[in-house]
Protein backbone atom coordinates (compact mmCIF):
# COMPACT_ATOMS: atom_id res chain seq x y z
CA UNK A 1 0.00 0.00 0.00
CA UNK A 2 1.45 3.44 -1.03
CA UNK A 3 -0.06 6.55 0.42
CA UNK A 4 0.30 9.41 -1.73
CA UNK A 5 -0.54 13.15 -0.20
CA UNK A 6 -0.86 16.03 -1.84
CA UNK A 7 0.68 19.67 -0.30
CA UNK A 8 -0.80 23.19 -0.41
CA UNK A 9 -4.25 22.19 -2.25
CA UNK A 10 -6.12 24.34 0.04
CA UNK A 11 -5.51 28.52 -0.89
CA UNK A 12 -6.05 29.70 2.48
CA UNK A 13 -3.49 26.86 3.98
CA UNK A 14 -0.49 28.10 1.84
CA UNK A 15 -1.26 31.37 2.69
CA UNK A 16 -1.28 30.78 6.27
CA UNK A 17 2.36 29.12 5.81
CA UNK A 18 3.37 31.71 3.79
CA UNK A 19 4.10 29.14 1.09
CA UNK A 20 4.12 29.70 -2.94
CA UNK A 21 1.32 28.55 -4.32
CA UNK A 22 2.00 25.75 -6.84
CA UNK A 23 1.47 25.42 -10.63
CA UNK A 24 1.13 21.70 -10.59
CA UNK A 25 0.11 19.46 -7.42
CA UNK A 26 2.81 19.11 -4.90
CA UNK A 27 3.72 15.14 -4.30
CA UNK A 28 5.16 13.51 -1.71
CA UNK A 29 4.75 9.89 0.01
CA UNK A 30 4.40 7.77 3.35
CA UNK A 31 5.45 4.50 3.57
CA UNK A 32 3.14 1.78 5.79
CA UNK A 33 4.73 2.19 8.93
CA UNK A 34 3.62 5.76 8.93
CA UNK A 35 0.04 4.77 9.79
CA UNK A 36 -1.53 4.71 13.46
CA UNK A 37 -2.78 1.31 14.00
CA UNK A 38 -6.32 1.35 15.10
CA UNK A 39 -7.35 2.40 18.75
CA UNK A 40 -3.65 3.36 19.56
CA UNK A 41 -2.86 6.84 20.94
CA UNK A 42 -0.67 9.25 19.01
CA UNK A 43 2.56 9.83 20.69
CA UNK A 44 4.47 12.99 19.82
CA UNK A 45 8.20 11.91 18.26
CA UNK A 46 10.95 13.16 21.14
CA UNK A 47 12.49 14.96 17.96
CA UNK A 48 10.18 17.42 17.44
CA UNK A 49 8.40 20.43 19.43
CA UNK A 50 5.43 21.41 17.22
CA UNK A 51 3.94 18.72 15.52
CA UNK A 52 0.52 19.94 13.45
CA UNK A 53 -2.57 18.45 12.93
CA UNK A 54 -3.89 18.51 8.91
CA UNK A 55 -7.19 17.00 8.61
CA UNK A 56 -7.70 15.71 4.90
CA UNK A 57 -9.91 13.79 2.78
CA UNK A 58 -9.14 10.68 1.64
CA UNK A 59 -9.53 8.72 -1.48
CA UNK A 60 -8.68 4.42 -1.47
CA UNK A 61 -8.08 3.24 -5.11
CA UNK A 62 -10.11 0.63 -6.12
CA UNK A 63 -8.12 -1.08 -9.40
CA UNK A 64 -4.65 -0.61 -10.87
CA UNK A 65 -4.44 1.98 -13.41
CA UNK A 66 -1.69 4.11 -14.82
CA UNK A 67 -1.57 7.46 -17.21
CA UNK A 68 -5.46 7.78 -16.17
CA UNK A 69 -7.23 10.11 -18.09
CA UNK A 70 -8.94 12.94 -15.51
CA UNK A 71 -12.76 12.02 -17.21
CA UNK A 72 -11.73 7.86 -16.45
CA UNK A 73 -10.37 8.35 -12.59
CA UNK A 74 -13.98 8.39 -11.23
CA UNK A 75 -13.73 4.41 -12.18
CA UNK A 76 -10.58 3.87 -10.30
CA UNK A 77 -12.03 4.74 -6.84
CA UNK A 78 -15.20 3.68 -4.70
CA UNK A 79 -14.43 4.80 -1.20
CA UNK A 80 -13.70 8.06 0.71
CA UNK A 81 -12.42 8.84 3.51
CA UNK A 82 -10.96 11.37 6.32
CA UNK A 83 -7.51 11.22 7.95
CA UNK A 84 -5.06 13.23 9.30
CA UNK A 85 -1.36 14.04 7.45
CA UNK A 86 0.38 14.70 11.12
CA UNK A 87 3.92 16.84 10.51
CA UNK A 88 6.56 17.60 12.39
CA UNK A 89 6.42 21.50 11.03
CA UNK A 90 9.87 22.78 13.12
CA UNK A 91 11.97 20.22 11.27
CA UNK A 92 9.77 20.88 7.93
CA UNK A 93 10.82 24.47 8.00
CA UNK A 94 14.08 23.11 8.72
CA UNK A 95 14.54 20.73 5.93
CA UNK A 96 12.81 23.41 3.52
CA UNK A 97 15.53 26.07 4.41
CA UNK A 98 17.85 23.69 3.15
CA UNK A 99 16.26 22.94 0.19
CA UNK A 100 15.58 19.53 1.64
CA UNK A 101 13.29 16.26 1.21
CA UNK A 102 10.34 16.64 3.52
CA UNK A 103 9.99 12.71 4.87
CA UNK A 104 11.42 13.24 8.25
CA UNK A 105 8.62 15.45 9.03
CA UNK A 106 6.17 14.13 7.00
CA UNK A 107 6.48 10.56 7.22
CA UNK A 108 7.61 9.13 10.21
CA UNK A 109 6.21 6.61 12.57
CA UNK A 110 2.29 7.01 13.49
CA UNK A 111 2.27 10.34 10.75
CA UNK A 112 -0.99 9.20 9.07
CA UNK A 113 -3.90 8.91 10.41
CA UNK A 114 -6.03 6.71 7.98
CA UNK A 115 -10.06 7.06 9.28
CA UNK A 116 -13.39 5.13 8.10
CA UNK A 117 -14.34 5.12 4.50
CA UNK A 118 -17.71 5.30 3.01
CA UNK A 119 -19.12 4.56 -0.20
CA UNK A 120 -18.84 7.74 -2.80
CA UNK A 121 -22.23 7.13 -4.01
CA UNK A 122 -23.80 7.54 -0.56
CA UNK A 123 -22.36 11.68 -1.12
CA UNK A 124 -24.51 13.69 -3.77
CA UNK A 125 -21.34 15.12 -4.74
CA UNK A 126 -17.80 14.53 -4.42
CA UNK A 127 -16.73 18.40 -5.11
CA UNK A 128 -19.04 19.97 -1.99
CA UNK A 129 -18.05 17.43 1.18
CA UNK A 130 -17.87 19.39 4.43
CA UNK A 131 -14.72 17.96 7.03
CA UNK A 132 -13.82 19.22 10.09
CA UNK A 133 -11.47 17.85 13.12
CA UNK A 134 -12.95 18.85 16.41
CA UNK A 135 -9.96 19.30 19.41
CA UNK A 136 -11.29 18.63 22.47
CA UNK A 137 -14.64 19.37 21.57
CA UNK A 138 -13.86 22.37 19.45
CA UNK A 139 -13.98 22.89 16.32
CA UNK A 140 -9.93 23.72 14.66
CA UNK A 141 -9.91 22.75 10.79
CA UNK A 142 -12.84 23.10 8.79
CA UNK A 143 -12.78 23.00 4.93
CA UNK A 144 -14.82 21.99 1.82
CA UNK A 145 -13.84 19.60 -1.26
CA UNK A 146 -14.87 22.62 -3.49
CA UNK A 147 -11.85 24.82 -2.31
CA UNK A 148 -9.92 22.52 -3.60
CA UNK A 149 -7.18 23.82 -6.30
CA UNK A 150 -7.18 20.41 -7.39
CA UNK A 151 -10.34 18.19 -7.54
CA UNK A 152 -9.95 14.48 -7.07
CA UNK A 153 -10.69 12.78 -10.31
CA UNK A 154 -7.54 15.49 -11.40
CA UNK A 155 -5.35 14.85 -8.55
CA UNK A 156 -5.86 10.93 -9.94
CA UNK A 157 -5.22 11.68 -13.50
CA UNK A 158 -1.91 14.02 -12.20
CA UNK A 159 -0.40 11.22 -10.11
CA UNK A 160 -1.09 8.56 -11.86
CA UNK A 161 1.66 9.75 -14.61
CA UNK A 162 4.41 9.16 -12.15
CA UNK A 163 3.02 6.14 -9.80
CA UNK A 164 1.23 3.42 -10.91
CA UNK A 165 -1.76 3.36 -8.61
CA UNK A 166 -3.10 -0.15 -7.26
CA UNK A 167 -5.49 -1.24 -5.33
CA UNK A 168 -5.20 -0.28 -1.07
CA UNK A 169 -3.39 2.42 -2.50
CA UNK A 170 -4.56 6.07 -0.77
CA UNK A 171 -4.17 9.22 -1.38
CA UNK A 172 -4.64 11.99 0.94
CA UNK A 173 -6.16 14.90 -0.80
CA UNK A 174 -4.74 17.85 0.96
CA UNK A 175 -5.54 20.27 4.25
CA UNK A 176 -7.80 23.07 4.61
CA UNK A 177 -6.41 26.08 6.79
CA UNK A 178 -6.66 25.83 10.71
CA UNK A 179 -3.13 23.62 11.18
CA UNK A 180 -1.77 23.63 14.92
CA UNK A 181 -0.02 21.96 16.83
CA UNK A 182 -0.97 19.06 19.02
CA UNK A 183 -0.65 18.66 22.96
CA UNK A 184 -0.43 15.88 25.17
CA UNK A 185 -3.34 14.97 26.24
CA UNK A 186 -5.63 16.11 23.25
CA UNK A 187 -8.73 14.36 21.76
CA UNK A 188 -8.77 14.71 17.99
CA UNK A 189 -12.09 13.78 16.21
CA UNK A 190 -12.59 14.06 12.70
CA UNK A 191 -15.96 14.67 11.26
CA UNK A 192 -17.12 14.30 6.85
CA UNK A 193 -20.53 15.40 6.28
CA UNK A 194 -21.25 15.20 10.16
CA UNK A 195 -20.27 11.54 10.35
CA UNK A 196 -17.28 11.01 12.57
CA UNK A 197 -15.12 8.93 10.79
CA UNK A 198 -12.15 8.96 13.65
CA UNK A 199 -11.12 9.67 16.86
CA UNK A 200 -7.98 10.02 18.66
CA UNK A 201 -5.83 10.86 21.70
CA UNK A 202 -2.49 12.53 21.96
CA UNK A 203 0.44 11.62 24.11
Amino acid sequence: MKIICIGRNYADHISELNNERPNEPVIFMKPDTAVLAKQFPFVIPEFSNDVHHEVEVLVKISKVGKYIDAKFAHKYYDQIGLGIDFTARDLQNQLKEKGLPWEKAKAFDGSAIIGDFLPKNSFSSLENLNFELRSNGEVVQQGNTSLMLWKIDEIIAYVSQFFTLKTGDIIFTGTPKGVAAVKEDDELIGFLEGQQMFKVQVK
